[in-house]
This record gives C-alpha cells, sequence and structure tokens, in this order.
C-alpha cells in the first residue's frame, strides 16, 4: 500500500508541475511570439583575374576590315589596324596580299562606318602594305611595342575578320609557339615570323597580334592549312613592320639589293640539264649560278655559271629562298662576301650589291 501510495504521489506531481509550466508560458506570451531568424546574405563578386578585357579596348577600335576589288569585281579581304593619326589623316597596316592587284580598297570600321582608302605603298617580300584614310574614320590608334621582348608561352590575342564582315571584331588568344620562326611563301620567299596557336582564319590576315598590354608585336600574315596541322599561325614581328611602314607611308619604294644573276636550287635537276650543269650527286644544298648578268654586282666580282652559292658571308644559304632572305639583309652599296663551289673546289668572291634589276 505504501508503494501505490508513492507512486500516485508522484504521477500526480509530475501532471501537476506541466500544467504549471505550461501556464506560465502562456501567461508570460512566450508561446504567442514567432521565433524570426535573421539571414545575412553575403554578395560575392566573382571577377577573372585573367581576363584580358582593358588589354582589349586598347586596340579593339583600331582594327578595320578591308575590302578590295579590281575594276568592280571584289577579288580579296581581310583585317588591318590604324597604327597612326595625325591631323588629316588616319594611316592602316596591313598584309600586302590582302589589296594586291585591287584597283579600289574600301575600309570598314568597328562603327560599321565604310570609307574608302588610299594605297600609299606595299611591298610583296615583306607582305606589308599602308593605306590613307580621313581621320573622322580613323577611330583609335594602336600602341606598337616591341616583340624582341616576348618569351615561349607568352600570352597574345589577335582581332580581325575571321571569313568575312559578319565576324568583324572577332578576338582570339593563345601563346607564343615559337621564335625566329622561317617560313617559306608561295612566291618562294622566306621570312621570319612569330608562331602562335591563337585560332586564325581566312580573313585574319593584316589583322594585329597583341600580347598582354594591348601593344602590338606583329601582323598575323600566314597560317598553315594542310588539314592534319592545327593551331599553327604565323605573325610579321612588329621591327620588321615598322622599318617597311616608314618607307611605305611616304610613297618609297624598299629598295633591295641584287648580284645579277638568274639561280637554280641543287635539286632542280631537269632545269639544270637544259642549261648544260651537271652537279655532283653529293652537293645536297646551295644555290646553282645558271647565267651571270653583263655589268652587274655578279659579273664585276667574277662568278661564273654552274658556280654553287654556299654562303653569304659565313651564313649557309640551303636554297633559293633562304639566299633571298639573306641577301636581303644587306643594303644596296654593302660589300659581301660569297662562298661558292666549283671544279670542286672552294673559293670565295667579294660582290660590291647594286640595286635589284629585272631577273637579278
Amino acid at each position: 500500500m505504501k508503494n501505490k501510495g508513492y507512486f500516485l504521489t508522484c504521477i500526480i506531481s509530475l501532471v501537476i508541475g506541466i500544467i504549471g509550466t505550461l501556464f506560465t508560458l502562456k501567461y508570460c506570451g512566450i508561446l504567442d511570439k514567432v521565433v524570426e531568424i535573421d539571414r545575412t546574405v553575403k554578395t560575392v563578386s566573382i571577377s577573372e583575374k585573367d581576363s584580358l578585357k582593358e588589354s582589349i579596348d586598347k586596340i579593339y577600335n583600331s582594327v578595320v576590315y578591308i575590302e578590295s576589288s579590281k575594276n568592280n569585281r571584289a577579288i580579296g579581304s581581310g583585317s588591318g589596324f590604324v597604327y597612326k593619326i595625325d591631323d588629316k589623316y588616319g594611316y592602316i597596316l596591313t598584309n600586302e596580299h590582302v589589296i594586291s592587284s585591287s584597283t579600289s580598297i574600301k575600309i570598314t570600321n568597328i562603327k560599321g562606318e565604310e570609307v574608302e582608302a588610299t594605297l600609299l605603298g606595299s611591298d610583296e617580300y615583306s607582305d606589308i602594305a599602308v593605306l590613307r584614310i580621313d581621320k573622322k574614320s580613323a577611330l583609335q590608334e594602336a600602341i606598337l611595342g616591341s616583340s624582341k621582348d616576348v618569351n615561349l608561352g607568352d600570352t597574345v590575342f589577335t582581332v580581325g575578320s575571321p571569313v568575312g564582315k559578319t565576324y568583324m571584331g572577332t578576338v582570339t588568344k593563345g601563346i607564343i609557339s615559337g621564335k625566329d620562326r622561317t617560313i617559306t611563301t608561295n612566291n618562294n620567299y622566306v621570312t621570319e615570323v612569330l608562331q602562335i596557336d591563337a585560332a586564325l582564319n581566312p580573313g585574319n590576315s593584316g589583322g594585329p597580334l597583341a600580347n598582354v598590354n594591348g601593344e602590338v608585336i606583329g601582323i598575323n600574315s600566314l597560317k598553315l592549312v594542310q588539314s592534319e596541322i592545327e593551331g599553327m599561325g604565323f605573325a610579321i614581328p612588329v621591327e620588321l613592320v615598322k622599318t617597311i611602314a616608314n618607307k611605305l607611308e611616304k610613297g618609297e619604294k624598299i629598295e633591295r639589293p641584287a648580284l645579277g644573276v638568274s639561280m637554280a636550287d641543287v635539286d632542280s635537276t631537269y632545269l639544270l640539264y637544259r642549261n648544260g650543269i651537271i652537279l655532283d650527286n653529293s652537293i645536297d644544298k646551295g644555290v646553282v649560278v645558271v647565267e651571270v648578268y653583263k655589268d652587274t654586282a655578279a659579273s664585276k666580282a667574277g662568278l661564273q655559271k654552274g658556280d654553287v652559292i654556299l654562303s653569304i658571308n659565313n651564313t649557309d644559304v640551303e636554297n633559293i629562298a633562304y639566299f633571298r632572305a639573306e641577301l636581303y639583309k644587306y643594303n644596296v652599296g654593302d660589300t659581301i662576301t660569297i662562298k661558292v663551289l666549283r671544279d670542286n673546289k672552294i673559293k670565295e668572291v667579294k660582290a660590291k650589291l647594286e640595286a635589284i634589276k629585272e631577273n637579278s
């Protein structure tokens, strides 16, 4: 009986405790309040540290689309950029092959304004041309930098009009893939270029190649277009561009030196045979003199038909393209030392270079 009484007392006490607690909460108004949780949402601003926006802004409005025509028929198109603005005109750099053989050149700026351009000068060998337009259509002047300071792996970008005006102002990004490359062009010239992996397509020719500071370090010119090759584009270094542009802008002809000979590569067996020249099979490099013209640097130096030119000032020449590339590093009036193979003997001759003439 004592245990039952004790248990009953505990139950009654527990019930009274619960009722008392509920009464107290209700009386104090605690149960009537809605508990609010204050959550502060912090706005996070995300930015791309590697964005080239500021650099692109330095050059973007300088880029133009170029259409060339001959006798009212379109013959070519490409890109270019304003590199200089004076009181009256804006001056544009592009590739020579973009405007080659044209009788009319039309420029479209980033705003879509069209204007006729004047060709001041062009140079086939360096693939550079200078155009002039009215100042009001030249929206921005690009900054010319230096390609000498770039390293393999440096970030670069291009701006141009791949596949025509529809995609004008397209920006592509890449890296410097190679320096001091040499490319043999379709007209059998060799030129030094920068190799990049930024996407280049027909229409990009003549557009600027810029570094991360938005400075032009080259002009996009060539691309290997074989189906099995991807990501290999080429640009003419800005140092060469500056030298040529200053002369072309003034309407001056680019004067290059010549020896005064007709030549053939050592592997041009049929051409050599037709001219009565037979070489030893061991000769696999050099340039063969097929004919020496009268009263030229070559005739004065004593070069003879059948001579195999091996080097110019101790720089080897593998073929005609490399021979021209080395020869054109010198000026009219310079004297060079030419190493030749004649009658299976090495001989050196000195030639004072003259202005280039037809067939030389």
